[in-house]
């Protein structure tokens, strides 16, 4: 049985510093590979065409359409999504030709490792942090809401785990993960807001706390030393200003009722 064609489908903005280093991994294991981009001002789009890529340029309508935008875009049905801040290593390579070669599962989890200012975590839950990424897509699509998207397969569909690590190069910055945060926790506030929900004094205070206590002690951030310190305590307080938002949202809708 010949191998299957795979076609790699990323989606980027603005990402000039991370994409030449994805698309220079890809070795030979891409038989197609598309870029959706949504609008960048910077070099991202000439350097995918400096490494043929095949750009498809569509408006950002959110991470789950954008996604299933970009694996309508493949060539083929089997395809591999990846970020543009993600690197696919010799070991993951080889393992994904084999399954290329035998292609036996609806789609495969990838273990992803992160980098975080330079350093390899390996604890407070950031690892091996599996992601459904290689998959056939006539028997799934990408589901979620404003975050935090998944790809889900029909119910019933074999799922396999693959062994070698998805480089993953996160935040080379305490800044960069602080202006992320910020993002994230008003994108997130907003997705609470729009499932009717409302924040409680109490998830202000516990959450946040919770949240340090779970990633630092109970999932072993501590032995990450100040990487798994900063992942914690930002983490936590990003919950918070979640919540915080949340409550603004909250009263601002209650003074225009």
């Amino acid at each position: 049985m010949p191998a299957v064609p795979l076609s790699v489908v990323i989606i980027t903005f603005n990402e000039e510093a991370n994409i030449g280093r994805c698309l220079a991994a890809l070795g030979d294991v891409a038989d197609d590979v598309v870029v959706v981009d949504s609008g960048s001002a910077d070099r991202t789009v000439a350097i995918c065409q400096e490494h043929s890529a095949r750009v498809v340029h569509h408006p950002f309508e959110g991470y789950v359409q954008q996604k299933n935008f970009a694996t309508a875009q493949a060539r083929h049905d089997y395809v591999l999504q990846l970020d543009a801040d993600e690197v696919l290593t010799d070991e993951l390579r080889a393992e994904i030709r084999q399954i290329k070669a035998d292609w036996r599962a609806a789609g495969y989890t990838l273990p992803r490792l992160t980098n975080y200012c330079g350093h390899w975590v390996r604890h407070g839950g950031w690892y091996p942090d599996r992601k459904l990424r290689l998959y056939d897509r006539r028997l799934g699509s990408w589901q979620g809401h404003l975050l935090h998207e998944r790809y889900e397969l029909t119910p019933g569909q074999l799922v396999q785990p693959m062994r070698h690590d998805l480089l993953h190069y996160s935040y080379h910055s305490i800044e960069q993960h602080v202006a992320q945060f910020n993002r994230f926790s008003s994108i997130g506030a907003e997705e609470l807001a729009a499932r009717g929900k409302r924040a409680a004094t109490w998830q202000l205070w516990l959450k946040p706390v919770w949240k340090f206590v779970h990633m630092y002690f109970l999932r072993l951030g501590m032995l990450d030393g100040f990487a798994g310190l900063s992942i914690a305590y930002l983490s936590a307080c990003s919950v918070f200003v979640k919540y915080a938002k949340l409550r603004v949202i909250n009263q601002q809708d209650a003074a225009r009722s």
